[in-house]
């Protein structure tokens, strides 16, 4: 697996490409001179817990024979701002299932990739308090 980043000005706007030629942009807080032109770093690592227990979640209701319409993922961090290098404290992730999706499979599915499955999450796990909660719209 690789990842290069490509500087696009003369700032803090980056962009992150793979070997699929993919791309991803990330920029600075207007605060320090960026130009909110993408993710910040950090808004991409809550992107990626999501993404990745996401991508879990779909697979095992798919695998259970569940009818998901749609999901919906919040990933909510908290940080000290007071603290060089601020790391998240803690990490909250919401799901919201649609479609017809029985409790038990859903809330297996859940656990089994926020407790098993996803390696962000199981990452973030040694830096971070995870929680989560799910429920069916």
């Amino acid at each position: 697996m690789r990842v290069e980043l490509t500087r696009l000005d003369q700032d803090f706007h980056l962009q992150a490409s793979n070997e699929d030629g993919l791309t991803v942009a990330s920029d600075g807080a207007p605060s320090i001179g960026g130009h909110n032109k993408g993710l910040r770093p950090m808004q991409m690592l809550l992107a990626s817990l999501g993404s990745c227990s996401a991508i879990d979640v779909i697979h095992l209701l798919r695998k259970q024979r569940q009818e998901l319409e749609d999901i919906k993922i919040t990933v909510t961090g908290k940080r000290d701002p007071e603290a060089v290098p601020s790391p998240f404290t803690a990490i909250h992730v919401h799901y919201i299932l649609y479609g017809d999706i029985a409790d038990n499979k859903a809330e297996r599915a859940v656990n089994r990739s926020m407790e098993k499955l996803c390696s962000v999450k199981i990452m973030l796990d040694k830096a971070s308090e995870i929680t989560w909660s799910w429920e069916k719209a």
